[in-house]
């Protein structure tokens, strides 16, 4: 049986993180794309040469073009610009629309059946941007947020109870931002709701530094922004898709009226398996959770009606 490709867009911390968990897990041949020449291939025959260290038998290798790319089952999009001091948030819209769809025509060209998964920010936006641009149905445009956020909920209440990390579910959904939706009323640890082990003042604390989870880490680093969660998130995704999982979690899909929302792109539960979004769940949430949802919605529409489409 032939191995799987997946293509990772995108050279830098995030993309090179994700090569590194997707060839670790096995999960298929991987290409590393990257416009600065020399980079993408540097780190491709790195993570080749780390093979024999843990054994993982895949191939990896980097291009400035999208030739190898050609007939990938999965892309994972990681490129865009951060941004930077002075930068507004327009500018910085603009400058990544620019290359999440020039980014998305090249795939697009080499991989029509592909599974698109994007990292780029701002999340919500760029998964628009490259929903258009491909034409491909909802199914196979995908945008991970959910996954990261709730890892980092689940991770903050781990580490305030002293429990393990596989004991705590949750569910974070809305725009992956700082409106995103801890839904509580969805929290448990080994099936206990959280709000029976957590007073709600240090909850509220934990939500709040789930929110801007990104923002801390940036401010620690100084240069730069997380990596490593986001690519396992990422790659995490890719793995459900890849070897059909049916995994349910929390990533930005295209909204046709769930949720009472329309034509954006929004973190809600779905099944991800070889099909991409094999299906969608609309959970009952309470009316302080609802409200939420709106407020987020409302910030992610604010944010695609400025899209320079």
């Amino acid at each position: 049986m032939a191995r799987k490709k997946i293509t990772v867009v995108g050279a830098g911390n995030v993309g090179a993180t994700c090569a590194h968990w997707l060839a670790e897990r096995e999960l298929g041949d991987i290409v590393l794309v990257d416009i600065v020449e020399g980079m993408p291939q540097g780190k491709a025959l790195d993570l080749m040469e780390a093979r024999p260290i843990f054994g993982f038998n895949v191939n990896i290798i980097g291009t400035n073009g999208y030739e190898e790319t050609a007939a990938s089952d999965v892309v994972i999009v990681t490129s865009g610009v951060a941004r930077k001091p002075g930068m507004s948030r327009e500018d910085l819209l603009n400058t990544n629309t620019k290359i999440v769809a020039e980014v998305t025509k090249n795939v697009v060209a080499h991989s029509p059946e592909a599974i698109l998964i994007n990292v780029a920010n701002p999340l919500d936006a760029m998964c628009y941007v490259m929903k258009k641009v491909s034409g491909f149905p909802r199914e196979r445009v995908i945008g991970m947020a959910g996954i990261l956020d709730t890892a980092r909920f689940r991770c903050f209440i781990a580490m305030e109870l002293g429990t393990a990390v596989e004991e705590v579910h949750s569910v974070v959904l809305g725009g992956h931002g700082d409106d995103m939706v801890p839904l509580l009323s969805y929290t448990t640890v080994s099936g206990i709701p959280i709000t029976q082990l957590v007073s709600s003042e240090r909850l509220n604390a934990m939500v709040d530094r789930t929110r801007k989870g990104g923002g801390e880490i940036v401010a620690l680093l100084k240069t730069g922004s997380a990596y490593y969660a986001p690519a396992a998130a990422a790659a995490q995704m890719a793995e459900a898709i890849l070897r059909d999982q049916k995994r349910l979690v929390p990533v930005s899909v295209y909204m046709a009226g769930e949720y009472g929302l329309k034509d954006i792109y929004f973190g809600v539960p779905v099944v991800l398996g070889a099909n991409g979004m094999e299906k969608l769940l609309e959970l009952p949430v309470t009316p302080e959770e609802q409200a939420m949802l709106q407020k987020s919605a409302a910030s992610v529409t604010k944010t695609r009606d400025e899209l320079p489409l």
